[in-house]
Parts: structure tokens; sequence; C-alpha cells
């Protein structure tokens, strides 16, 4: 049995939404010299490097990127991890970054390493954000808002072929 998939964003229309994130998060950003865009493993580290670029073309800010490592099936269970010193994010705004927000889990595990070190803030950027979630988790800048059910699936490709269908 294969699943149908509808086209929701073209490769166009992400680079737009991507692009008007950006200019978000300079704004909101606006007095920092140094931002940190820290992309879940997966689809949200692509959209943070590619987030990254669009704020280091359109502003002065310096963009520090950071990959974090989490398992999304099972965060409870999984280390946790960024790649660099978290000293370096000492009284930084952190910007956390994943492809689509569905129930605010992941994003929930994933401020845990900021938790170890004094932030400045700490912000979420989705592509999607889905509307269901169940954790206390609400994203700054989005792309896309889209109301879904639970069974529905969203599928962001960042990349070569860049697009985002509903299943």
């Amino acid at each position: 049995m294969t699943t149908e998939k509808s086209l929701i964003l073209d490769a166009v229309q992400v680079k737009q939404k991507i692009r008007r994130m950006a200019f978000e998060i300079y704004e909101r950003n606006v007095k920092e010299k140094t931002i940190v865009l820290a992309g879940i493993d997966g689809q949200g580290y692509v959209l943070a490097k590619l987030l990254a670029k669009e704020v280091a073309n359109i502003s002065p800010l310096e963009v520090k990127l950071v990959l974090l490592h989490l398992d999304k099936s099972a965060p409870a269970q999984s280390e946790i991890t960024v790649d660099c010193d978290l000293k370096e994010l000492r009284k930084k705004c952190i910007v956390l970054v994943d492809d689509v927000l569905n129930t605010g889990r992941t994003f929930t595990y994933g401020i845990k390493p900021f938790l170890d070190t004094e932030v400045k803030k700490i912000e979420v950027a989705v592509l999607v954000d889905r509307g269901l979630t169940i954790f206390p988790v609400h994203a700054q800048y989005t792309g896309y808002e889209l109301s879904t059910t639970i069974k529905d699936h969203i599928e962001v490709v960042l990349g070569k072929d860049t697009a985002v269908y509903l299943h």
C-alpha cells in the first residue's frame, strides 16, 4: 500500500520561508553580537545551516552553528549532546532549530544541555508547526503553520529536492 503525499511547500517557497525566518531572528536579536543556532541532528541541523547562512547574509550578527544530538524516538533515554564546549554558549541567545514541531517533546528534551550553563534566552525555530504540542513549547520562528491530525505525517526534504509534503 502506497501512501499518497501532497506537496505543501515547493523549493522556492521553502527558501522564502527560511529567508523570512532569518529576518525575524535578526530583528529579535538586533542588539546581540552573536547568536547560536542549535540544530537538532537530521533535518533540524540542515535547517539551522540554511538559517545561519541567511542570517549572515542579511545582518552583521556572528552566527555560531551547533549540532545537537539526541534520539528523537527515545529522548528521555538518550544522551543529549552538543558539538561544542558549553562555556562558549554562556550568556548567548540560543535558537533551537528543528524541521517540524509536533508534540514539543523533542524540543523539551533538546534544551537539557543548555540548562547546564547560563544562557541569555532560548528560542525555538521550526519550518513547519503542526499545532499539536502537548509539551509547553512555542515556536518563536515558524516558516509555516499547518493544522493536521495526529495520524498525518509531515515530510521535510532539505537539499537537492527541497520540499515539504503531507502524508
